[in-house]
């Protein structure tokens, strides 16, 4: 039984039981009071701490009671912006359970699909939006969405904005609200350009800091295998085949890369899909959906997803690259180690990511367990992975370095590693690239 300790209404506490809430979180406990306060806050904490419910709480029971006899017409009351289209729904689907015994409409509304179901939708009446930016914009200037009226603004994630590149279309929303609101903005990170941000939006904020992201979940138990470039499939099969993984969410640095190991996946007999930013929202969902009902156990994803995706008892986290960005190595393995649950993170180390994994160990304080125990241990020590006597090496593998099938990953990785460009000049331009895209997609 959850203890009604901050004097929540009877259907929102009824609701957070029904949902299997037992108590409160650190976050949870800080933040819902003030909010309830009136006060604006500053919510630095990462995925995993409970923070939707932090804001979504307080913004619900505050509609409720402040509630007035409309009729039909339901002015836009509340709004949530959030970078990715999974995150948004995520946050909907938050509220809509913490909402269900409550006469409040929520929308959540992005790009990539037909707008013509959301504008209905708006039509018909809404107290609540979440949205992503680009298409939050496309709907207020075609006037299918009114902000006079706003009284809660929530921004969650604005470190992942930052790096979409989507503060610019952040700051243009803020033009369409009112200056008298209140305002929530959560930032797992806080860099240079979220100050400057939190210092524009809020009054007087109240800061609530829990989990910072240098301090990894104690529960996650952490690993690393240093290993070739060339064998990490052959790596990951092994332990796929030899290892009892329930479930695993597996980051892939890049698209094509995500796309490249599925297929080799598959073609060992493994159930597996994929989800990134070149996926229409029908295929993510689905993904996401299998994934969830363990009509798949193995999940590849690009970073889009690293704060976008709540996955209860999933058992393995495993970073096929590691990040370029230490922080985002703590939102990945954020996905594991939840509500009480021991987790499992692995990660993959080539010898041109050992830089990436002294950062890694310098943010969080800790030396990642190094696993030598296994059948691809590092070959390629020097600064190339071309050379002669490491492609010799690489041909001499005999089958027991091989997946079931009997295939070896080595060639094909290296040509697809020339193909795409990695390491020369158009490869570069791609990765410069990255972003835009993915803000795109996410529009």
């Amino acid at each position: 039984m959850l203890e009604n300790t901050l004097n929540l209404i009877a259907p929102i506490h009824m609701a957070l039981e029904a949902e299997g809430y037992t108590k409160l979180t650190p976050i949870q406990e800080m933040a819902i009071p003030k909010l309830l306060e009136g006060h604006d806050l500053l919510g630095v904490a990462q995925t995993g701490t409970g923070k939707t419910a932090a804001f979504a709480i307080p913004i619900l029971q505050k509609l409720e009671v402040e509630k007035k006899e409309s009729g039909d017409k339901r002015p836009v009351q509340s709004l949530i912006v959030a970078p990715t289209r999974e995150l948004a729904i995520q946050i909907d689907d938050s509220f809509k359970k913490y909402a269900k015994n409550l006469n409040l409409r929520t929308l959540v509304v992005y790009g990539g699909v037909s707008q013509h179901p959301q504008t209905k939708k708006l039509r018909q009446g809404v107290d609540i939006i979440v949205a992503t930016p680009g298409r939050l914009l496309d709907l207020v200037r075609q006037k299918h969405i009114d902000l006079k009226d706003l009284k809660h603004f929530v921004l969650d994630e604005a470190d992942m904005m930052l790096d979409m590149g989507m503060l610019e279309d952040v700051k243009k929303i803020v033009k369409y609200i009112p200056k008298k609101r209140q305002t929530m903005l959560f930032s797992a990170t806080m860099p240079k350009e979220i100050e400057i941000l939190t210092k524009s939006l809020l009054n007087n904020p109240v800061k609530v800091e829990v989990t910072p992201t240098s301090s990894t979940v104690d529960r996650i138990k952490q690993e690393v295998y240093l290993v070739d470039q060339g064998n990490k499939t052959n790596l990951l099969v092994h332990l796929l085949n030899n290892q009892a993984i329930e479930s695993a969410l597996i980051f892939s640095r890049t698209k094509r890369g995500a796309d490249k190991l599925v297929k080799a996946l598959k073609g060992e007999g493994f159930k597996v899909q994929a989800i990134h930013g070149n996926k229409s929202q029908r295929q993510r969902q689905t993904a996401l959906k299998n994934f969830k009902e363990r009509k798949i156990h193995i999940l590849v994803a690009t970073d889009i997803a690293a704060r976008g995706i709540d996955i209860s008892d999933l058992s393995h986290v495993i970073n096929y690259n590691l990040p370029e960005v230490p922080e985002t190595y703590v939102h990945r393995i954020g996905r594991t180690g939840r509500s009480g649950n021991d987790g499992i993170a692995i990660s993959f180390c080539s010898h041109q990511e050992k830089s990436l994994l002294r950062g890694i160990q310098r943010l969080t304080g800790k030396t990642i367990t190094e696993i030598t125990d296994h059948p691809f241990p590092l070959t390629d020590k020097s600064s190339s992975s071309k050379s002669k006597s490491s492609r010799n090496n690489n041909r001499g593998r005999n089958s027991s370095n091989r997946g079931k099938s009997g295939k070896s990953y080595v060639s094909s990785s290296r040509k697809n590693k020339k193909k795409s460009g990695q390491g020369s000049q158009g490869g570069q331009k791609k990765n410069n690239r990255k972003w835009r895209k993915i803000k795109k997609n996410n529009k």
